[in-house]
């Protein structure tokens, strides 16, 4: 399997896989409230068994094409992780998304992540369109959007109910073009 460096801190992004199921319980344990906050993601995976369950969920979609799942690890030990929730090679769309413990929040490990997620699915499978969804009042997850260049497409209003409360969701973009335009520029040092 792969593991791909994320930079000299001792990051890595790597599988994330049916057999990891204990590992990834531990790291839910330790991040659930953060996780939670703003997604859903992990909340019903309380035990091994539930854990594994959603890990399969993720290399089923994999298997068909149609999403996959990958953990970010520093230091030798999962903190978090980046997906493709969803993953249309046909119609050129997918939407990536991250979740993250707060132990591992602010080293820019996300961005970095889905830069490598993006680079592959723009170059290696031919994506036009990579979608970000995210709470409003998720002003981490709305900068790792910035920090890719993307675009705010549209505000859905009050669309997300999560925890009792309704939220908008801001969906963000990017092109494949101006996502290759983008590493032109910085490959050159331009701003």
């Amino acid at each position: 399997m792969y593991a791909i460096s994320l930079g000299d801190d001792g990051a890595e992004l790597r599988p994330l896989e049916p057999w990891h199921a204990e590992e990834f319980l531990a790291h839910l344990d330790r991040g659930r409230e953060f996780i939670g906050q703003y997604i859903g993601f992990g909340a019903r995976e309380t035990d091994v068994d539930s854990a594994r369950a959603l890990l399969t969920s993720y290399a089923e979609k994999r298997a068909a094409d149609s999403g996959s799942l990958h953990g970010i690890w520093l230091d030798g030990k999962l903190v978090g992780g980046v997906l493709f929730r969803t993953f249309d090679a046909a119609q050129g769309n997918c939407e990536a998304g991250c979740w993250l413990e707060p132990a591992a929040a602010g080293r820019g490990l996300v961005t970095r992540a889905i830069t490598v997620l993006i680079d592959w699915a723009v170059d290696e499978r031919g994506m036009h369109r990579v979608e970000w969804y995210a709470a409003t009042a998720n002003g981490p997850s709305i900068n790792v959007a910035r920090r890719l260049g993307m675009t705010r497409d549209a505000v859905l209003r009050e669309s997300r109910l999560h925890r009792g409360v309704r939220h908008d969701i801001e969906v963000w973009s990017v092109l494949a073009p101006e996502w290759r335009a983008a590493r032109a520029r910085a490959s050159r040092g331009d701003h």
